[in-house]
């Protein structure tokens, strides 16, 4: 065994042994480091350098539409709303240009290039219609060689856009798994966050997508709404369970700066985090008595479905990081070994305009290079593995963990060890660490415990904008 690599504890909230983290809800890490730890590159690295040394066989194709017919009052995501067919078209354009060199690239190593996993992400891919869902997947079938009938491939929609039309072409081209916004069955809880929709609307978009039989189904529904309660979350909870989908994620209410529910949310934080406790326990506890299980605090897949026995479909948005994710449009990230890289990020609406119109312009040879980035070193890319299978039900395999970085996890992160088994977080069975149902409770809290001190700093300094 090589001597240990020492690697700096970020001091985290509840570190010491008589105090808990001020709020369960700290950070949803859906991706490490987030994007508010990329910064600009003056002289980016070429794409073709980055690839060399990946393996090409088993590639992550993902395609990030910023476009919504609405914004949510929570939604603090890369998306602009009611965008003109020019721009749509423009961005599509570009898009193909982007692909055109990203293939370039890839192909420049010399070896065969295999797509196993394909997502369409946003905002809402469905804003597109369905032409430019059909343009979208010929750019990723033809030009970046993305077999999507054979790939598990995850497409996000939401009531108002699951048209027959788009749900056509996605079913004709091999969509695997579609998941769809509703937050909420509750008209008034969704009115109240800030989403005007109806639920009419909703069961008749779930009644086209289950009429598709697309091999999984994902439901999306929020908790900590102003004025849910455990009855109404039920309400949207057996609403969603009638449907019969192969997966449902539970979220909890963030809410961010920059976004509609910003200055309008009343809510002590104590109190807010009551509420979300209480009804993430009653969501949890409902759907395991219905026949679902637990993969993640969000995640909760129905037994003996396909998403069960093949979850690669919905893995590239949670917590799948592994090197290998190529990214495409504004605002996509892309994974290798020793660097992320993505394009400008920003929530403001005047600042999101600015960054897809200058996507749209940007000249076809700087897609060559890298932009906006953050560089993996091997204690990074430690942290990201621990997030990647700490929060998930199946756990961390301190074996494998060592196999793979010749250290022991206890010697790397042995503060945070110490205070997740002493709040009765964390427990060890089998050679194997996994969070307990307090533990996946506050999952949120939990993650951020593994940030750097860089990373940490640079999300610090970042700007909202």
């Amino acid at each position: 065994m090589t001597t240990p690599v020492l690697l700096p504890t970020p001091a985290f909230p509840g570190s010491s042994s008589d105090t808990d983290p001020e709020t369960p809800y700290e950070q949803y890490v859906y991706a490490y480091p987030h994007q508010k730890a990329y910064r600009l590159l003056e002289n980016g690295p070429l794409l073709s350098d980055l690839w060399a040394g990946e393996r090409l066989d088993a590639l992550s194709l993902y395609a990030h539409v910023p476009f919504c017919e609405m914004r949510c009052g929570f939604c603090n995501l890369f998306t602009r709303t009611g965008a003109p067919e020019e721009v749509t078209r423009g961005f599509l354009a570009t898009l193909e240009r982007q692909a055109r060199v990203t293939r370039e690239a890839l192909e420049a190593k010399g070896e065969p290039i295999r797509f196993t996993l394909a997502a369409f992400g946003g905002g809402t891919p469905t804003y597109l219609t369905a032409d430019e869902l059909t343009r979208l997947c010929d750019i990723s079938e033809n030009i970046m060689g993305a077999d999507l009938k054979a790939a598990s491939w995850s497409v996000e929609t939401s009531p108002a856009t699951a048209t027959a039309d788009r749900i056509a072409v996605l079913a004709e081209r091999g969509a695997t798994r579609l998941s769809i916004g509703v937050q909420s069955f509750v008209d008034e809880e969704a009115r109240a966050a800030v989403r005007p929709q109806k639920r009419a609307e909703v069961e008749a978009s779930l009644a086209r997508l289950k009429e598709a039989r697309f091999p999984i189904l994902n439901i999306d529904l929020i908790y900590g709404i102003d004025g849910q309660t455990e009855r109404t979350f039920r309400v949207s909870l057996d609403a969603a369970l009638a449907w019969e989908p192969e997966e449902i994620y539970l979220y909890p209410l963030y809410v961010r700066p920059l976004t509609g529910l910003s200055t309008r949310h009343a809510k002590t934080l104590r109190d807010w985090n009551d509420q979300r406790l209480r009804l993430y326990r009653y969501g949890r506890d409902h759907l395991l008595s219905a026949g679902y299980e637990q993969t993640s605090m969000r995640v909760f897949r129905r037994s003996g479905t396909a998403a069960v026995e093949d979850t690669d479909g919905s893995s590239i948005s949670e917590y799948n990081q592994q090197a290998g994710m190529v990214g495409l449009g504004v605002g996509a990230r892309s994974f290798t070994t020793g660097l992320h890289y993505t394009t400008d990020y920003a929530v403001a609406v005047p600042e999101v305009r600015r960054i897809i119109d200058d996507y749209i312009a940007t000249p076809t040879e700087r897609f060559r290079r890298a932009q906006w980035a953050f560089a993996m070193d091997d204690g990074e890319r430690r942290r990201m593995y621990v997030l990647q299978h700490l929060l998930e039900s199946t756990g961390l395999r301190t074996g494998a963990y060592e196999q793979l970085f010749a250290t022991r996890f206890e010697d790397d992160f042995g503060p945070q060890l110490d205070f997740l088994l002493k709040r009765n977080w964390l427990r060890e069975k089998g050679g194997t660490l996994g969070l307990t149902p307090d533990g996946m409770a506050w999952a949120d809290a939990i993650g951020p415990m593994f940030f750097s001190d860089r990373v940490r700093t640079n999300m610090t300094a970042y700007h909202d904008r």
